[in-house]
């Protein structure tokens, strides 16, 4: 089996699981934002960029609430293209945000642009060496190339403890992740 075949199956398996493990946990977004705030290092008014969940993801709205209250801007990821790395624009609490591709809620390309400190990502599954599955578009992976030839950021992958798996296969090109925060725990991969 390829890698891409591998990463195929396990986005199917890791789709099913995370929908059970949204469908009881109803605390896990406010845990998960408390774990986050509790050993996430931010540096004083750090850009953090998170997401507007859709299905079943784990939803850091709570999170984006702390971080404003706490004085962080927060910038949402933009599709900029087939093939681009994402952009990021600042968002205000309660901003109207618009429709994008794959069904996401995005800001508006007229948004002011900021280059995050700090990156909340989506995923599938993840393991114990900051391998993170996403939805096979590769937008985070070009995004996280592109940012870090530019400057520092921490990549931290949003999930459910119960989308760590022993092995997601990857490439060369994949991104890893610099930090996982779920409702039980924060961990940082070296």
């Amino acid at each position: 089996m390829t890698i891409d075949e591998a990463k195929t199956a396990l986005r199917e398996q890791a789709l099913a699981a995370r929908g059970k493990l949204a469908s009881t946990a109803s605390d896990a977004p406010r845990l998960m934002a408390e774990n986050f705030l509790a050993h996430v290092p931010l540096a004083h008014g750090a850009i953090v960029s998170a997401y507007v969940a859709i299905g079943d993801e784990a939803d850091p709205a709570p999170l984006m609430h702390a971080l404003r209250r706490r004085g962080h801007k927060i910038a949402l990821p933009r599709v900029a293209g087939k093939g681009k790395p994402l952009a990021f624009h600042l968002c205000e609490a309660g901003a109207k945000l618009v429709p994008g591709p794959f069904g996401l809620l995005q800001p508006a390309a007229d948004w002011p642009q900021a280059d995050p400190d700090v990156l909340a990502v989506p995923l599938l599954a993840f393991d114990k060496n900051g391998n993170r599955l996403g939805y096979g578009a590769g937008f985070y992976d070009r995004t996280l190339d592109d940012l870090r030839a530019r400057h520092k950021i921490l990549a931290v992958g949003y999930a459910f403890s119960g989308q760590e798996v022993e092995h997601v296969p990857h490439h060369e090109g994949d991104e890893k992740l610099d930090w996982i925060v779920t409702e039980r725990y924060a961990r940082r991969f070296e």
